[in-house]
């Protein structure tokens, strides 16, 4: 899993019929990193999230063969930070 913060949203007029219900967001990473995912969830700007990729990501709609690389799993409310 990855961690990042939502900095936009991805609009396209024609999607893959396959393509489940949910926005494409660009993430960009705790790393520096940026990356497009798909968000089930309903995640705003600016907020913190967790990711998943590949198999697991796809794997999260089993009655589908979702095309799904990047899927946002979790909203973050608040990270603890190590002193």
């Amino acid at each position: 899993m990855i961690s990042g913060r939502v900095t936009g949203r991805i609009w396209s007029s024609r999607r893959v019929d396959t393509l489940p219900t949910g926005a494409l967001l660009k993430v960009t990473l705790d790393d520096g990193g940026s990356l497009i995912a798909l968000d089930p969830l309903g995640c705003a700007e600016g907020e913190a999230v967790l990711i998943v990729q590949g198999s697991v990501a796809a794997a999260y709609f089993p009655d589908i063969r979702a095309p799904v690389d990047a899927l946002i799993i979790g909203s973050i409310d608040e990270q603890s930070r190590a002193d």
